[in-house]
């Protein structure tokens, strides 16, 4: 039986996700763990988040995960969620500036105060609801999920990644940002699929099948 582990570092409701996991394929077993061998064993790992990232990067520090996380990034297929995603790069602006994983290179900056829509009208921080999704190029994540595709966003800040190649999506709020991003056996998303119905049902039931070539 294939196995997921979700990173669980005392922040964000990993119930959710656990249960959608379940839902994307009710063959896979699931374990919410910071327990160093339960993530290791695992054939995928999940990283979610939610909140700043100076209180993830602290409880990462403080249940001693920061190796454990790098060394499943290294080794096998893994999701980053929402501030899973934004903690993966080098730095972010928030909290007066933040060291983050370093796993992808890029930082992580804030929308802009004043932004507005094609019409002017002006669009409020945090971008938090429903967008489009359009995907970059054919990762196997994307499989059946056609270009302009909704997804739920909850977010302040956004990666800007160093390298063009690791974008695997952009979301236009104002402006393009990075949505999604791809490196290695890295995908990471800045929405929420839990919360995005079947749409996100099905990039988590690609998540699951997904065996990138190391």
């Amino acid at each position: 039986m294939s196995s997921v582990a979700i990173i669980d570092y005392g922040m964000g409701n990993l119930h959710s996700i656990a249960k959608a996991l379940q839902h994307a394929d009710p063959e896979v077993s699931v374990a919410v763990s910071d327990d160093p061998d339960v993530i290791l064993r695992a054939d995928r790992v999940v990283f979610p988040g939610v909140g700043a990232i100076r209180d993830c990067m602290h409880a990462l520090a403080r249940r001693e995960l920061i190796p454990v996380l790098k060394q499943a990034a290294a080794a096998k297929p893994f999701l980053g969620i929402c501030l899973g995603m934004q903690a993966l790069l080098d730095e972010s602006e928030e909290n007066q500036g933040t060291r983050c994983l370093g796993l992808i290179p890029g930082r992580v900056v804030r929308f802009t105060e004043g932004l507005t829509d094609g019409s002017g009208g002006a669009l409020k921080i945090p971008h938090m609801g429903w967008n489009r999704v359009d995907p970059a190029g054919d990762h196997p994540l994307w499989h059946g999920i056609g270009r302009g595709s909704w997804f739920y966003f909850v977010h302040s800040y956004h990666a800007w990644p160093a390298e063009n190649e690791d974008v695997a999506a952009t979301t236009e709020y104002s402006a393009p940002f990075a949505s999604a991003l791809a490196h290695g056996n890295i995908f990471a998303v800045q929405f929420h699929p839990e919360k995005s119905q079947e749409t996100g049902l099905r990039l988590l039931a690609n998540f699951l099948k997904w065996n990138p070539v190391q």
